[in-house]
Formats: structure tokens, C-alpha cells, sequence
């Protein structure tokens, strides 16, 4: 019979294993406040008086009863106008559309689109999952390291760069690629990676989009299916059906 007892003595004895676990993962955004200098309740925020017309606009596109589906977008529009977005603007959202402050932070730190901490003024969103990895992203992730000496979570010491590893943006057919603020930048090999870098440590614009010179997300060169008309009719079926 096993009691406490018993097992006590076998792992005195050494003949019971300790208990194993893997490593906790961890990830470079924020999903649990803690006050700091930057970020906290005293801290105000207000929209621009812009960026309330904004609000209003966005606001009548619900139906009354419905006006807390417009939190994803106001959220956003707050995150623009700060660059990131802090508690006080998720205070700011929440009494919008009166509602307890526990729904907007559940949003807020459920989606990666929104950033809890101070940022550069380009963000770099690196996709590393399968499609991108096998094409790879680590490379480019590299590239990147070297390029600006900051490691995933970081920021450059100018503020103007910030690096964050993601799960798929959706371009796994133009793998790899990154997303730097609002554009997506594919086909990307590490001298585009360190060509984009550099423009935009120039202040200039790079081009968005692919890289290896196709136009979206078609086949390079020739195409490969469906080249021929199409058959007729009960092509492939039966002569007796």
C-alpha cells in the first residue's frame, strides 16, 4: 500500500524521480501591468481634438446597445496617436464606451497588435513560424541582431528601432518576411533585410511588398497549372455512364 509515509522514505532512498517540467516561455510583449515611471494611472491621456471627430465617426458605425464593438478600433486609434498604448488611454476607451476597465485590459493584452511598452518608431514584427522559418527567417532575424545590436524585446538606444518575434502575419506564401509599423516587406533575403535598415536609418521610405520582383503572390516566371483550356464537359467520366 503506498501512503505518505512510504513515499517519503523512497525519496529519501532516492527511489522516486522529481517532478519534471518544461521551461516557461516567454514572450517580449506585456500582458500584466505594473506601474512604472512611463506607464500608470496618474499618467492622462485625451484624444486630439482630430482624433475625437475620429471617435465620433467611428462610434456611429455601431447601432446602439452594440457601441462596445468599436473597442478594437478606438484602442487603435489611441495606440497611434502615443505611439503605444498605456493604461490611462485603455481608462480613456473604457469610459467611452462605459464600460468596466477589466474588458478593455482583456483586449488590450490579448492581442499582440497592441503594444504595452515604449517603442521606436519602427517596429519590427519578425514572423518565425513554420512557413517563414523554412525559408528562413532565422537568417533574417540575425541580419537584423547584427544590423541594429539589439536582441528580440529590445530597443535601439536612439528610439528608433524596436524588434519583436511573431506568430504568422499572413504572407507565408512571400516567406520570408517582416513587418515594419504598417507594411509588410517579403521575399525577403538578408542583403533586403540590411538594404531596408539602412533607408530607413537614412530617413528614407523603402518599397514595400516583395522583393524578388513579383508583383503580389503569384508564381515566379512562367506559370505552372492550368496553362491549357480548360476540359470539356464529362471529361474523364465513364463511356457507359
Amino acid at each position: 500500500m503506498i501512503t505518505l509515509k512510504n513515499l517519503t522514505r523512497f525519496w529519501q532512498k532516492g527511489l522516486v524521480r522529481n517532478l519534471q517540467t518544461s521551461s516557461v516561455l516567454q514572450h517580449d510583449a506585456l500582458f500584466v501591468h505594473r506601474d512604472t515611471a512611463e506607464d500608470n494611472p496618474d499618467i492622462k491621456f485625451e484624444f486630439t481634438p482630430e482624433n475625437l471627430k475620429r471617435v465620433d465617426a467611428i462610434l456611429s458605425i455601431y447601432p446602439e446597445g452594440h457601441k462596445r464593438a468599436a473597442m478594437i478600433p478606438l484602442l487603435d486609434l489611441a495606440q497611434r496617436q502615443y505611439g503605444w498604448l498605456p493604461l490611462s488611454a485603455m481608462h480613456t476607451v473604457a469610459d467611452i464606451l462605459c464600460l468596466p476597465r477589466m474588458r478593455v485590459y482583456e483586449v488590450a493584452t490579448f492581442y499582440t497588435m497592441f503594444i504595452r511598452k515604449p517603442i521606436g518608431k519602427y517596429h519590427l514584427q519578425i514572423c518565425t513560424t513554420t512557413p517563414c522559418w523554412l525559408r528562413g527567417s532565422d537568417d533574417i532575424l540575425s541580419a537584423i541582431k547584427t544590423q541594429l545590436k539589439i536582441n528580440v524585446g529590445d530597443t535601439t538606444c536612439d528610439k528608433m528601432f524596436s524588434l519583436s518575434e511573431v506568430e504568422c502575419l499572413g504572407a507565408c506564401v512571400n516567406a520570408p518576411m517582416v513587418q515594419i509599423n504598417d507594411d509588410y516587406y517579403e521575399d525577403l533575403t538578408t542583403n533586403d533585410m540590411v538594404e531596408i535598415l539602412h533607408d530607413l536609418k537614412c530617413g528614407k521610405k523603402p518599397r514595400a511588398g516583395p522583393r524578388n520582383g513579383r508583383y503580389a503572390s503569384e508564381p515566379l516566371g512562367q506559370p505552372t497549372s492550368l496553362k491549357s483550356d480548360p476540359p470539356s464537359p464529362g471529361f474523364g467520366v465513364r463511356s457507359d455512364l
